[in-house]
């Protein structure tokens, strides 16, 4: 297969980017054919690698309209467009309509954000992009409930495929603490694009909590803030976490590791971790690469209670709070595994069988599976409409 993805793409810093890339890698690894379009922000300019054909100017409409030409006139059999509001121009994202409306091969849409109560620009668009879709990917169930009911999506388009895990090598715990400097501390992280709406501050919070009762304890605030946010506000979110450290006296036990994290290095500071948390406190976020990457590394998991994680983390993979912002409770789910070796054993082995399950590999097998099924349809459908308009002659 030809497969065309829209997406932004490294070395654009996105956790969609880093998806496309994963999802592109491992397609090629099983011998198809993939080449991006890559959607461009205005105020940067990146050094693309070869498999990037085009540029989108994120925004810009006619530039959706271009890609979308540019397309037709190519070999590709069927295109995926990567869907997160953020990532279009338009209100909403709506630019990536231009691209829909245009397009005349067949399509998939990877849905990354499925909100229960969107707004209705937020419904327009996606219910939009789901009718005219040839398919509809998201990555569980609940949002599987949610494209049918909220936005009228077509069950029989609807397909659910996990987010892919990298391959981590593992490695030894103690080993990787005493590489870094941190022998004998017990590690909680949480990594990602920093930004409001992580929930960082109720983590520090809850380390607050735990410093005197484990005053070993180290928490690592692992990557970068994200670039939108650097574009509008500057630092100034990173800058509160720090003032909060300070004045609750924890810059023993809290440290910010400001990078965007190669796989490798990522892949130490999750082994090394004793906890990882994905404080987050939207209910309703459908997807967490984060998270995926920590149940690949086999984890102890700490999570507040939103879509995802529900999901993932279920049947005992996982500690969940009950409330999404409450300091207290992360506090006395973190120490429920500092103090229980055996729990922490068993959510770690649990989380790692998943996560062998949810390889990018197999992950890659189920995409090409699904367009496989999606570009035999449309071809039967064209076969009918060619002998229907032979029967009028």
């Amino acid at each position: 297969m030809n497969i065309v993805i829209l997406s932004t793409y490294p070395p654009r810093e996105c956790g969609i980017a880093s998806f496309s890339k994963d999802l592109r890698d491992n397609l090629v690894s099983i011998d198809e054919n993939v080449s991006i379009i890559a959607i461009t922000d205005a105020k940067n300019s990146y050094d693309y690698p070869k498999e990037v054909i085009f540029e989108v100017s994120q925004d810009e409409k006619e530039s959706f309209r271009e890609a979308a030409d540019f397309v037709n006139q190519s070999s590709a059999d069927v295109v995926i467009i990567q869907h997160e509001y953020g990532i279009f121009g338009g209100d909403d994202g709506s630019y990536v309509l231009e691209f829909a409306n245009h397009l005349k091969k067949p399509f998939v849409v990877t849905t990354h954000t499925v909100l229960l109560e969107p707004t209705f620009g937020q419904k327009n668009v996606l219910s939009r992009l789901g009718a005219a879709a040839n398919g509809i990917v998201c990555m569980t169930k609940r949002s599987a409930k949610l494209l049918s009911k909220v936005y009228s999506v077509p069950e029989h388009k609807i397909r659910v495929i996990p987010h892919g895990v990298p391959f981590f090598e593992p490695k030894g715990r103690d080993e990787l603490k005493q590489k870094y400097g941190y022998t004998g501390r017990t590690i909680v992280s949480t990594f990602g694009l920093i930004g409001p709406g992580k929930g960082i501050e109720n983590c520090i919070k809850a380390i607050s909590e735990l410093v005197p009762h484990h005053p070993d304890i180290l928490y690592l605030v692992l990557g970068k803030t994200h670039p939108n946010i650097i574009k509008k506000y500057g630092e100034s979110y990173r800058a509160s976490l720090v003032s909060l450290v300070e004045e609750l006296g924890l810059t023993d036990n809290v440290k910010f590791i400001n990078e965007f994290l190669s796989l490798d290095k990522l892949g130490d500071y999750l082994y090394m971790t004793d906890v990882y948390v994905t404080p987050y406190p939207n209910k309703n976020q459908a997807v967490s690469g984060t998270l995926t990457y920590a149940v690949g590394c086999g984890r102890a998991i700490v999570s507040t209670p939103y879509e995802y994680a529900l999901e993932i983390l279920g049947d005992g993979r996982g500690l969940i709070a009950q409330n999404s912002d409450d300091p207290k409770e992360l506090a006395f789910l973190i120490e429920k595994i500092i103090n229980d070796p055996a729990l922490k054993q068993s959510l770690e082995n649990k989380a790692q069988e998943l996560g062998k399950k949810m390889s990018w590999n197999n992950v890659a097998k189920l995409y090409r599976s699904f367009l496989e099924e999606l570009i035999a349809f449309a071809d039967s459908k064209i076969k009918e409409v060619v002998s229907d308009e032979r029967s009028l002659l």
